[in-house]
């Protein structure tokens, strides 16, 4: 059986040839490195000795001239590798995003955008440095071979020198990989942390909790240089010794060389060459050493976006369907999140015909919201199906889906750009089709009152709105393209009179176009244009059935200000079941 590669792995396997093209210039810039030995032994042995001005001429324009194509082919080299990093990222980035949507709509985990800087990271690695002293390694016992056909005694220095720092690289390999990793995961904790303390800044200024929060990141943040400062002692030790080692190794070199130079064993101009090999053979290694935290911290998050993309298999494409009349099929859902023990749904059943609007109501925790994100298919139930005109939701490609889709989540988030952006849902649509959606949702002239209208600046998450107009304007977003199935989770939490009375001439609008509406509402007033209402209570169906038969059993219930939640309390009517 064939194992099918992981998209990390076959983005880098398409850039097969970038790398190839990279290791053949490698092959000649190192060629190119055997030039100055190669001119030192001539000027010693031959220019000195002959004095022969015409010589070193020829032999230092030759040199002069392998140096600036050494020069050219570096720079080309490294154009090479950073139009490849360009080219993965372009290969994986769109992959990696979606896969973060993905987990975050599984896990509700929205705190972190890890796997971009992991990728960000792996990027920067196949463009830096690390990567092209990777190219020169197989050189090294390529270089000790010439330095013992000069002389096997200097061949013998050169090669205990070079395995001196291979074992100092591997030793720093063993004592940095576990501080390195753990500095890694408690710098992700830190970073989420902190950004759920900007994210949540009204809440911690306004309840005096900055203290403690900083307090609290400060730990996470304490154990990230505790681990980095471990790492560092270790990898500066190592690297200190590396250098301390290669010197002494340069000093071997001369010594001996110089030995062999009285004994009549070696030229000068061998010696100084020599020397010349040596320092190429060994720094590739020594260059490994000094950059081993970043190779660690690269080969950390490439593990990560390996685990990450076969966590979160990408979707299938599904075969495009006809757009649908609306009509609404729920069928025996059953819902258990993620690590959790029990099921939020419970057998939950139920239709909704198009132009037909159903009312869902129930006490906190029954499992509305949950319900509302099954069914514009956010979530996918453990069990059953949810089918709009008999196709199943689950097999229905998202983008395909979301087209005939509306829908308003319980917290309303907007994305930075403008109001324009926002309604046409991040697309380039026409002003045409952005305005009639922003009629149907009664929230036109709102938007014109606006600094500058449609084109306005909303901040980030909608930061220069209020509360009501960022749910007004989430209902426009919700009803642009003319959905056939709208679903509003408390559509009119935040707002106003006004707010109110636009919400209800927009569910009636769309309801005399055939779509069909599920509005999840604790107040009366969206209750009371409802066709059928459901009663959810832990995850089962209560009661369901026409809008009058279920207001009159649960109207008492919803006594009191208006002003104040609706919601049914804990225990409520007996469980007869209306059907309608």
């Amino acid at each position: 059986m064939t194992k099918t590669r992981s998209p990390v792995r076959e983005a880098l396997a398409q850039c097969r040839p970038e790398l190839l093209a990279a290791a053949f210039f490698s092959l000649f810039l190192n060629l190119l490195m055997l030039v100055v030995p190669i001119y030192i032994m001539q000027i010693f042995t031959r220019v000195l000795v002959s004095g022969s001005r015409e010589t070193l001429v020829v032999l230092t324009v030759a040199a002069v001239a392998a140096m600036i194509i050494y020069g050219l082919l570096t720079l080309q080299r490294g154009n090479l590798l950073t139009r490849m990093s360009s080219k993965v990222d372009t290969l994986l980035a769109e992959r990696v995003h979606g896969a973060l949507i993905a987990r975050s709509v599984r896990t509700a985990e929205t705190r972190s955008a890890q796997a971009l800087r992991d990728l960000a990271q792996v990027r920067n690695l196949l463009a830096g440095q690390e990567l092209q002293s990777l190219f020169d390694v197989p050189w090294t016992p390529i270089f000790l071979v010439v330095i013992f056909l000069l002389h096997p005694v200097l061949g013998i220095v050169s090669l205990v020198g070079a395995l001196v720092l291979l074992a100092l690289a591997l030793v720093n390999d063993r004592l940095t990989r576990k501080p390195l990793m753990a500095a890694g995961m408690a710098a992700i904790k830190a970073n989420n942390n902190a950004s759920a303390n900007v994210r949540n800044a009204e809440v911690v200024e306004g309840m005096g909790m900055r203290a403690a929060v900083i307090e609290r990141w400060q730990r996470y943040n304490t154990e990230v240089l505790d681990q980095q400062t471990q790492a560092a002692d270790i990898g500066g030790l190592l690297a200190a010794l590396s250098r301390v080692a290669r010197m002494i190794v340069q000093i071997g070199i001369f010594g001996a060389g110089a030995w062999l130079v009285m004994a009549h064993d070696l030229t000068s101009g061998a010696m100084m060459a020599a020397t010349f090999l040596m320092a190429n053979a060994l720094r590739p290694v020594e260059s490994a050493i000094r950059t081993w935290k970043q190779l660690l911290a690269a080969r950390e998050a490439y593990q990560r976006l390996e685990r990450l993309l076969a966590d979160v298999p990408e979707p299938g494409s599904g075969m495009p369907l006809p757009r649908p009349a609306g009509r609404l099929s729920v069928e025996q859902i059953v819902f258990t999140p993620p690590k959790g023990e029990r099921p939020v749904l419970r057998g939950v059943s139920f239709v909704v015909e198009p132009g037909e609007m159903l009312g869902i109501v129930g006490p906190s925790a029954a499992g509305k919201s949950t319900l509302a994100k099954i069914i514009v298919g956010v979530w996918r139930p453990s069990s059953g199906a949810v089918r709009l005109d008999e196709a199943d939701v689950a097999g229905w490609d998202p983008i395909d889906l979301g087209q005939h889709v509306g829908y308003l989540p319980q917290d309303v988030e907007l994305f930075e750009g403008t109001v324009r952006e926002n309604i046409a849902r991040m697309t380039d649509a026409p002003p045409e089709a952005v305005i009639a959606a922003a009629q149907k949702a009664g929230v036109h002239e709102m938007i014109l009152r606006l600094p500058e209208g449609y084109e306005t600046q909303i901040g980030e998450g909608g930061s220069v709105l209020s509360g009501g107009q960022r749910q007004r304007i989430g209902l426009a977003r919700a009803l642009f393209g003319d959905p056939r199935l709208v679903v509003l989770d408390e559509p009119n939490a935040n707002l106003d009179t006004e707010g109110e009375r636009a919400l209800a001439q927009a569910l009636a609008e769309v309801r005399r176009e055939g779509a069909t509406v599920v509005v999840i509402a604790h107040r009366p007033s969206l209750l009371a244009v409802a066709d059928r209402i459901l009663v959810l209570r832990d995850g089962r169906i209560e009661m369901q059935g026409s809008r009058d038969a279920i207001l009159a059993k649960i109207a008492p219930k919803f006594a009191g200000p208006r002003s104040r939640p609706t919601e049914l309390p804990a225990r409520s009517v007996p469980p007869a079941v209306a059907t309608g």
